[in-house]
């Protein structure tokens, strides 16, 4: 373990599991950010779960499969039990490009399958549905969830990127532990909406992004520009004119990093972590420097009028260009089609 005060672990909804309240997002992984080495990645998570992470995120969609078989080689040896483990399905493949959305019930107890033996696991902890399927009722889809559970695959269920009706809709079809939906200080107007009906219903947030996928890390708050090259370039807010806009939100996020002797990354995890005990963030990276930075957020403390403070400098909706491209904006904070 390292040194990161022992922080207490939050409970996952109303489920029985817990986890320190920075986990790792694993989809860089399989090399969307980045040509990603097997081998390191193994060493990487390893690593990881060695230093505190019990919290590891992943889906059949990252790699198309690769991302779980990795982590079955990682979990391997006795990793397997020191980690709450969540994947996810419901993306799928469509001939000659593109993705599409399954949440049929046959296709919901096909995936978990699937997913189980690329895992190598007898259970998942948390399982996922990754989009909602706006064309399937939620209630179907839950309710082959909820078959999972009671078949002993799965532990606790969620879904990601739903909008407040579908959630509250699902949790009534079957409890859910979480909801999954990207949440920074940058992006945060739909997570806001979302939270007030997980936060009714018990539901525990796990924020995606955290870092506003990068923009909120040294990284980038260095950069003058982003080269059309880089991976990151292909979301809006990585786009010219969005990019020196959001750049300049993220130096006034540099500013308060500054006088709390951290680095920007670690105040703006714990901006989040400050929200409330519902708040579960899974910053993604394959970096040990970058993971160890991560985790050094559960040392800064903020007090509510910092928060308040840093909520004004950021505030919701001034950060430019949208989450993602056009074609996956019609996927994300939706709601299912009509029981």
């Amino acid at each position: 373990m390292n040194d990161v005060g022992n922080p207490a672990k939050r409970q996952i909804g109303a489920s029985d599991l817990k986890c320190t309240p920075v986990g790792l997002g694993c989809m860089s992984l399989s090399g969307v950010y980045g040509a990603a080495d097997d081998e390191e990645n193994v060493k990487f998570v390893r690593y990881a779960i060695d230093q505190g992470a019990d919290f590891l995120d992943s889906s059949d969609m990252y790699g198309w499969g690769h991302n779980e078989e990795v982590l079955k080689r990682a979990l391997a040896n006795g990793y397997r039990d020191k980690v709450v483990l969540a994947t996810k399905f419901g993306q799928t493949q469509i001939e000659g490009g593109g993705m599409g959305v399954d949440g049929r019930p046959e296709y919901v107890a096909k995936a978990c399958d699937r997913s189980l033996q690329r895992l190598g696991v007898d259970v998942i902890d948390l399982y996922y549905q990754h989009r909602v399927d706006q064309e399937v009722p939620i209630e179907d889809t839950v309710g082959a969830m909820a078959e999972l559970v009671e078949a002993g695959k799965v532990r606790a269920i969620g879904i990601c990127e739903a909008k407040p009706d579908t959630i509250r809709r699902a949790h009534a079809t079957y409890p859910l532990a979480a909801v999954q939906s990207e949440f920074s200080i940058l992006y945060r107007e739909e997570a806001e909406q979302i939270r007030v009906a997980t936060g009714e219903l018990g539901i525990s947030f796990v924020a995606y992004s955290p870092l506003g996928r990068g923009l909120l890390t040294d990284n980038f708050i260095n950069a003058e520009t982003v080269s059309e090259d880089d991976p990151h370039y292909r979301h809006p807010r990585f786009s010219k004119g969005n990019f020196q806009q959001n750049r300049e939100l993220a130096l006034r996020v540099a500013e308060f990093a500054a006088k709390k002797n951290c680095t920007p990354a670690q105040v703006v995890l714990a901006w989040l972590l400050g929200q409330g005990e519902d708040v579960i963030t899974i910053p993604g990276t394959k970096r040990s420097q970058r993971f160890d930075e991560n985790m050094g957020a559960l040392n800064v403390s903020l007090s509510a009028d910092e928060l308040a403070a840093m909520s004004a400098a950021v505030p919701i909706g001034a950060a430019a260009g949208e989450r993602y491209p056009a074609p996956q904006m019609k996927k994300v904070f939706v709601d299912s089609a009509a029981n």
